[in-house]
């Protein structure tokens, strides 16, 4: 059986300091600033480089592994972990390699399409599970990629990779194609820029046909998507929107059986009933009340 793949992140960002161009300055700690690896960032961006290292892939990591991952030399790495586990950004482990510490998660729940939008859409993904015995995922537009944040699976159904907080290509998935159907033009421009990745022979990896592929998705308000992942697996998604009818998010299931289409029904209930969760519909009924 096939899976489907979660698309790898950068390890790292690097970012130039804007500080006027040419090689910047070395303090009295310059061994830490004058290294390959952490010449022109800034220690923001160093920072943030550390926290992009961890993945859904590699959720534990050694200082050695950070380093290697980062570019950072030993010093400077040892010195911004120490910072970031000090204020719980990170956790340091018996065995002495790090994770993402719980303060993160507290600062990710104040994310209103985080936890706010997984606690109502879940008792209508549980419905939606029950009903159709497949995996039921709810995915954002993050960046270029569609972010999993929550998932419901299912023993014995297709296998899938893709995880919460895992991330699928907008152009391969059905919940990556609701919402870039739904986004603006730039993000249609900057995902071509970026290459559409050729993940089967059913992967849709021509613009003008993508472009197609999209229009039909907002004409008919449902993405099915037939092994453009991976062999074997079959989704349908639909757009979940807001109070002011903005899609925030996509709800979809995930099966080995290519008459998944046949759930199309069921997915745009169930993403209707999140909709209505996050208070879509209210400003319609309002102005036809008055």
């Amino acid at each position: 059986m096939s899976v489907e793949r979660t698309p790898s992140r950068p390890a790292a960002i690097h970012q130039p300091e804007n500080s006027g161009g040419g090689r910047p300055a070395t303090t009295a700690k310059g061994p830490d600033t004058a290294s390959s690896g952490d010449r022109g960032r800034t220690v923001t961006s160093r920072a943030l480089a550390i926290l992009d290292a961890f993945a859904p892939g590699r959720p534990e990591l050694t200082l050695a592994q950070i380093c290697r991952l980062t570019g950072l030399r030993h010093s400077t790495a040892h010195r911004l972990v120490g910072e970031l586990t000090a204020w719980g950004a990170l956790e340091r482990l018996p065995c002495g390699s790090y994770v993402i510490g719980l303060r993160l998660w507290e600062l990710g729940t104040l994310n209103p399409r985080g936890l706010p939008l997984r606690v109502r859409a879940m008792p209508v993904m549980e419905d939606l599970h029950a009903a159709t015995r497949q995996h039921v995922q709810l995915a954002v537009l993050d960046g270029t990629d569609a972010l999993v944040v929550e998932r419901i699976s299912t023993t014995g159904a297709v296998p899938v990779v893709s995880q919460v907080g895992g991330r699928l290509p907008l152009h391969a998935s059905a919940v990556g194609q609701i919402l870039l159907a739904h986004a603006y033009e730039e993000l249609f421009t900057e995902v071509v820029r970026e290459g559409l990745a050729h993940l089967t022979p059913r992967t849709i990896t021509e613009p003008p046909r993508l472009r197609l592929t999209l229009a039909e998705c907002r004409r008919t308000g449902v993405a099915v998507v037939h092994e453009e992942m991976s062999p074997d697996a079959h989704s349908v998604a639909a757009p979940v929107t807001d109070s002011k009818g903005r899609v925030v998010a996509a709800v979809s299931v995930v099966g080995a059986d290519a008459r998944t289409h046949l759930l199309v029904p069921a997915v745009v209930l169930a993403a209707r009933g999140i909709s209505r969760s996050l208070g879509a519909g209210a400003v319609s009924q309002s102005t036809n009340s008055t």
